[in-house]
């Protein structure tokens, strides 16, 4: 990343084609600020008394080694005194248009593994053998393997060319109690663990794998098919959603991503792109181990198969009983860990202002170079949103807040990673203003300003009812003197507020915007307010080339020109119109279930 630019105000910046770094981690900090040092717990007993059952689940096919590797480091694992079971699910092969030579021999192999199974003693529970008639793939294996009847039903998932360590049970043992019945650990957005390196990002262009070295457990959205422990509410969860989706023809196309193109290569022989589309919609989140040395609770062999078409040997080294790493059985609290998404970005979950002591530290983790933009929830389609974050994305913008109120929609946004302002909450501990509905968000956007002037961030203030095209919004049009301390655009009311307004914009300006009357938006209010101040201020059209109004009457395909760098639209403009407009622009870049298209990489 370049360092050498000079300094623009925020939304310059955050249009700019500069990469920008992701958002910072304070909240980690912060919320486990009473401390100045990270908190380990040994989780032995976590709970007192965690009651769940584990079931191990065993795919095999036709690789007898393998399988019987696989078997043998399962069966010398420590179980303790538990009761733990094993379903090994074995696929038949495809017997169609052979001959007799081929379907003898393929026969053969498999009465062999029947036999090794069957033979095999598993003395820590209830061992069932699954065979089936025809050949379903590896998808189905997956899929199929497992509907948890209660949400206290755990499986690890192993394929036949997994070794694992012999203290993977009571690692995971220790991940369930801790991180699922530890009301304080648990978090809904968590839908399992991996006990496999991690090594790949599936982002295309993402960062490479890179966490501190004394970091034992972070969470990564991927799943991981090398010893994957599934909590049940969301598995269930994704094979309802799976089966909504596959019934309806729908595909797990997701744009950007290395496993999208491995689908539409070999289509459901495999099941991780329908998983990882299912996550990227539900935001969640897999928890990951990290040693030292390359090594893992469990090491896949990447044996020839349908993943390899020639082995590869082991991915990494396995964690042995007499391996001297350090802490090994200690997890962090939750709020404690580091969280990635597709592209090896950090996201900071649960960032929620509440209160104005929260306003501060929320606002440091967000701003960049200190640079600031203060985003409206629109309040009647969260699709809307959602498709501005899409666009944020795309253009590598990260340095937003958004202010609204206290609805579900806010606190899911907060918990995908975004920083929000629950305008009703903070509006309720403001006991100087009076409760008035009309007023209340205009308050707190208010104070939202003079915090961060305070803190010295320039800061712009935009509607929802807008998405940038370009990476270069305002650069060309707003010619920004650096001594005029506010700006106010003349058709989208945009507002930029630049941190030597501070001592304008005090606690009696608040006082003023709260007592004002006026129609139009926040920077247009605001504008007015300043300007009867005396306080100099400069206005800027936004049009020009600049910008595009799309509403019943415009072309749009016409009106959209290679300069243009925002469409908008007016505020009573209905929804639907607008979405319809902005697909003809190809602007609405979100699927039929309000979700992003394509996961964007933009490498730190």
């Amino acid at each position: 990343m370049s360092q050498k630019r000079r300094f623009y105000p925020l939304f310059i910046i955050l249009f700019l084609s500069l990469p920008v770094l992701f958002i910072l981690s304070l909240y980690h900090s912060l919320s486990s600020s009473s401390s100045s040092l990270p908190i380990t717990t040994h989780f032995q007993n976590p709970n007192p008394n965690p009651k769940f059952s584990l079931t191990i689940k065993l795919l095999t096919f036709d690789r007898l080694p393998s399988l019987s590797r696989c078997l043998r480091s399962l069966s010398t694992a420590h179980y303790d005194t538990d009761k733990v079971n094993i379903h090994i699910y074995i696929d038949h092969f495809k017997g169609l248009d052979q001959n007799d030579e081929y379907l003898d021999r393929k026969l053969n192999e498999t009465r062999k593994i029947l036999n090794f199974v069957d033979g095999f003693e598993w003395r820590f529970g209830e061992k069932v053998v699954h065979y089936r008639t025809g050949n379903v793939g590896l998808q189905a294996q997956w899929l199929e393997a497992w509907w948890p009847a209660l949400d206290h039903e755990f499986v690890f998932v192993v394929e036949d060319d997994i070794e694992v360590s012999q203290l993977f049970y009571r690692y995971i043992k220790g991940l369930i109690g801790y991180y699922y019945y530890n009301a304080s650990n648990y978090s809904p957005s968590v839908y399992g663990a991996s006990l496999q390196r991690p090594r790949f990002v599936p982002g295309k262009h993402g960062n490479k794998i890179n966490v501190n070295k004394d970091t034992k457990v972070f969470l990564y959205q991927l799943v991981g098919t090398w010893g994957q422990l599934l909590f049940p509410k969301s598995w269930k969860e994704f094979r309802l959603w799976y089966d909504t989706h596959k019934t309806k023809g729908m595909k797990p196309i997701l744009n950007g991503m290395v496993t999208t193109g491995w689908y539409k290569k070999m289509g459901d022989r495999i099941w991780t792109p329908w998983f990882i589309k299912f996550i990227h919609e539900r935001g969640y989140f897999n928890i990951y181990t990290h040693f030292l040395n390359e090594s893992a609770l469990s090491v896949s062999h990447r044996d020839t198969g349908v993943n390899y078409g020639k082995t590869a040997g082991p991915d990494s080294n396995l964690i042995q009983e007499s391996s001297r790493e350090s802490d090994l059985f200690k997890l962090e609290p939750l709020r404690n860990l580091k969280w990635y998404d597709f592209c090896f970005r950090e996201v900071v979950p649960d960032r929620i202002v509440t209160s104005v002591n929260e306003l501060g530290p929320v606002l440091k983790s967000v701003q960049k170079r200190n640079g600031l933009v203060v985003v409206s929830v629109d309040q009647k389609s969260t699709a809307l949103t959602r498709n501005l974050l899409c666009h944020f994305e795309r253009l590598d913008v990260w340095n937003y807040i958004f202010v609204g109120p206290g609805a579900d929609f806010l606190l899911d946004l907060a918990r995908r990673g975004h920083a929000v302002v629950n305008a009703d909450a903070l509006f309720g501990t403001l006991k100087e203003y009076k409760s008035s509905k009309l007023r209340k968000e205009v308050i707190v956007k208010a104070l939202v300003v003079k915090t961060a002037l305070e803190m010295k961030y320039d800061t712009w203030l935009l509607d929802h009812n807008m998405v940038p095209v370009k990476a270069d919004f305002f650069v060309d049009s707003v010619k920004l003197d650096s001594t005029v301390d506010f700006y106010v655009g003349k058709r989208l009311g945009l507002l930029f507020a630049r941190s030597s307004g501070s001592g304008t914009w005090n606690d009696l300006f608040v006082n003023e915007i709260a007592q004002s009357v006026g129609g139009g938006g926040f920077g247009f209010m605001a504008g007015k307010l300043l300007e009867r101040k005396g306080v100099r201020l400069q206005r800027f059209d936004e049009g020009l080339g600049f910008s595009v109004k799309i509403d019943a009457g415009n072309d749009n395909g016409a009106l959209l020109k290679n300069d243009t760098k925002v469409v908008y639209w007016s505020s009573d403009t209905g929804s639907g119109l607008v979405q319809n407009k902005l697909e003809s622009l190809g602007l609405w870049i979100m699927d039929g279930e309000s979700n992003c298209k394509a996961v964007i990489c933009h490498p730190s």
